[in-house]
């Protein structure tokens, strides 16, 4: 068997040449690609080197509420951010010192050639100075991802999420992720708090996904100064509130929270007195 493929190829050493040349192409071709699909799989981000992207568009949300718009290299790149993590930005502050501080973008790997972070402009804040100076054009230098959180679809019946002010971005994120999965019939229930109405982020966004996904999607806000006629709750997120419309403790579900310091410290005390066990809760 062996002396008739032999006798197949050709004798000729220039032509035995060309087929050396041939293959060698072909393989070398093949780890191209392999190479660079790999490549392409991580994505934009490095979670040890800075790297700049380009302010396209910037909208002004409310009075203290900005959306940015960051280009990726190409129009088919993906930021390669898992669900629920996050990102670092460098920034400087008004005295022109370095500053660093994490956000999660409310874009997902679905959205190709850009990422958006949603801002709350703080007159004090260190980032908000950096970020309030940010014109269309400008750069900004982001490194990730980074975060602990790790998420497979329909690894739980129902995430219960507890969130107050800015911390509603990575609840946005995940839920955004699991709806948008036509796969996963994840439940979720979002317990969101804010001081005044214009402080709600994304209202729009969360009650169209109430409205689109209906016994899949139910959020409730809590105000601790509301307008007149205002139908969600008043005042801060009750024990009373999280028992009534967060799912119960059970080994199937998972409660996430992310809010200020002396919320989720709050939110801490009430699961513990509802008897949350701890490995099914997480904070951002």
């Amino acid at each position: 068997m062996a002396s008739s493929v032999l006798e197949l190829l050709p004798q000729d050493p220039l032509s035995l040449a060309g087929i050396a040349v041939a293959v060698v192409a072909v393989l070398a071709g093949a780890a191209y690609f392999l190479l660079s699909s790999k490549k392409q799989s991580k994505g934009s981000l490095d979670p040890e080197t800075w790297r700049s992207f380009r302010l396209v568009k910037r909208i002004q949300v409310s009075h203290n509420v900005v959306k940015f718009r960051f280009a990726l290299p190409t129009p088919t790149s993906v930021l390669g951010l898992p669900i629920g993590q996050h990102v670092s930005c460098l920034g400087q502050d008004k005295e022109g010192e370095e500053v660093i501080k994490p956000y999660t973008p409310t874009t997902l790997d679905s959205d190709i050639g850009y990422f958006e972070l949603v801002i709350k402009i703080y007159s004090h804040g260190r980032m908000s100075h950096h970020f309030s100076k940010l014109q269309v054009g400008d750069s900004l230098s982001v490194r990730g991802p980074k975060g602990r959180f790790r998420y497979t679809p329909g690894s739980v019946k129902a995430f219960g999420m507890l969130a107050g002010g800015t911390g509603l971005t990575p609840m946005f994120q995940v839920a955004r992720a699991i709806l948008e999965n036509p796969k996963d019939a994840t439940k979720i229930y979002l317990i969101y708090a804010n001081v005044a109405y214009e402080d709600i982020l994304l209202k729009e966004e969360l009650d169209k996904f109430q409205e689109t996904y209906p016994g899949r999607f139910s959020v409730h806000y809590v105000l601790e100064k509301p307008p007149e006629g205002w139908k969600g709750s008043v005042g801060y997120v009750s024990k009373d509130l999280v028992e009534s419309f967060l799912p119960a403790p059970s080994s199937d579900i998972q409660i996430l929270r992310c809010g200020p310091p002396m919320m989720n410290k709050a939110m801490q005390a009430h699961l513990e007195a509802l008897e949350y066990p701890k490995e099914i809760l997480f904070q951002f």
